[in-house]
């Protein structure tokens, strides 16, 4: 395995630095945090100061990274919360993106398969980069955070799906059928714990939590590489065994003492947010092929081409599944965070330069727009949403309509 020196120092460097210059300017603007994982990587990578550049040993903690951050975005849904109006709006919001972003696509692009990669980019959300700053803003559990949740969800279950079925490589129903016996284990490993089959591993894991044995953790460990593993023997995509496996350990441990459920939370989100994820987005910057997207003048024309698109493509149909009765402010934000995508751009991206339907430069602009978006969108939605006259959240005079709809 090939390991370079300065990969070991700088990277975790860049994941020190990050939180505290995004702490530091966080006094004046709100930047997510992800963004100066980037733009650190992209400075100290090749494209710019070329200090470090992305070796075997980055590339696979990068590979687990994007893994852990499926995996945490599944964890962390609360399917009770999101069902009803706002995961069918949510989906009906994602269908539409679907086929408008592959629709655009293939009349933008060169051919019918570069179209498609295109439009399956533009139809993302960035569920795993949104979650933590939803977090920050306090949202998760209002009205807002719960409807940017569930458009999140779909957002990035959707385009997995699409992945798998339309961009494997494989004929549709030779997809279809793979699709389907995954869709079959998973369903079975969700219908089990959601039985309540992980009660039994309560006690343990509590006894476990503050010894050597950190049994849920282990857990987690392998539940995420199982259903990894089953999605790569498969041919499937390997986020999309990522996402199911968050979604069954968080009914696994459904019913666990709140306290208990707490603490393994926060070890999780120390495994995730604290090691595995900076090192995607920090080798997102490493490998970021700034030259093929400023050697060629029409790839760095798509760049706002492409920023425009995902708020047409994406934003704008996420905007159904805003809560009811939101301001025409709200409504905006709602747009402008749905709209934000980057995992899985990258994702559809590389596939695409593997299979020779995208170019570099063309996979570039899109990675670009995906970083703008994330610099962007959250920052202004979340300013938008606190400006906005009227939040849902706190509306006095009785539940609002949202979530009386819930109940």
């Amino acid at each position: 395995m090939n390991v370079s020196v300065s990969g070991l120092v700088f990277v975790p460097l860049i994941a020190v630095a990050a939180p505290l210059i995004a702490a530091a300017l966080g006094r004046f603007v709100k930047i997510p945090l992800v963004v100066f994982e980037i733009l650190l990587g992209l400075i100290l990578g090749p494209a710019v100061l070329g200090w470090v550049r992305s070796d075997d040993a980055i590339h696979l903690l990068s590979e687990f990274g994007l893994a852990m951050l499926f995996f945490l975005a599944g964890n962390e849904i609360d399917f009770g919360a999101i069902r009803g109006r706002p995961l069918n709006r949510a989906m009906i919001g994602w269908l539409i993106s679907l086929v408008a972003g592959v629709a655009i696509g293939i009349a933008f692009a060169p051919s019918i398969g570069a179209g498609v990669f295109i439009g399956v980019a533009l139809s993302s959300t960035a569920l795993g980069t949104l979650m933590p700053v939803l977090r920050d803003a306090s949202e998760l559990r209002s009205p807002f955070g719960i409807a940017i949740l569930a458009i999140g969800a779909v957002g990035e279950f959707g385009p997995l799906l699409a992945i798998s079925l339309f961009l494997s490589g494989r004929s549709p129903v030779q997809a279809t059928l793979v699709l389907v016996g995954f869709a079959i284990v998973a369903g079975a490993a969700i219908w089990l714990a959601a039985r309540g089959a992980g009660r039994g591993l309560h006690r343990f894991v509590t006894s476990t939590l503050h010894t050597s044995g950190q049994f849920a953790v282990r857990l987690v460990m392998f539940v995420l590489l199982a259903l990894v593993a089953l999605s790569i023997v498969l041919g499937l995509d390997m986020l999309l065994g990522a996402f199911a496996a968050g979604v069954i350990y968080r009914l696994l441990l459904s019913g666990a003492p709140e306290r208990d459920a707490e603490q393994i939370e926060s070890k999780l989100e120390a495994v995730g947010y604290g090691f595995l994820v900076p090192v995607f987005f920090i080798n997102t910057g490493l490998t970021f092929d700034l030259g093929a997207l400023l050697s060629d003048p029409r790839a760095l024309l798509l760049v706002p081409i492409f920023v425009l698109l995902l708020i047409v493509v994406r934003g704008l149909p996420s905007g159904l599944a805003a809560p009811a009765g939101s301001s025409l402010i709200d409504r905006g934000a709602v747009v402008l965070l749905g709209a934000t995508g980057l995992p899985i751009i990258v994702a559809v991206s590389n596939i695409g330069v593997q299979q020779g339907d995208l170019t570099t430069a063309t996979a570039a602009a899109l990675v670009g727009a995906g970083m703008l978006s994330v610099l962007l969108f959250p920052l202004i939605g979340l300013a938008m949403h606190k400006r906005a006259p009227e939040h849902l959240d706190s509306e006095p005079g009785g539940p609002h309509p949202f979530i009386a709809e819930q109940g």
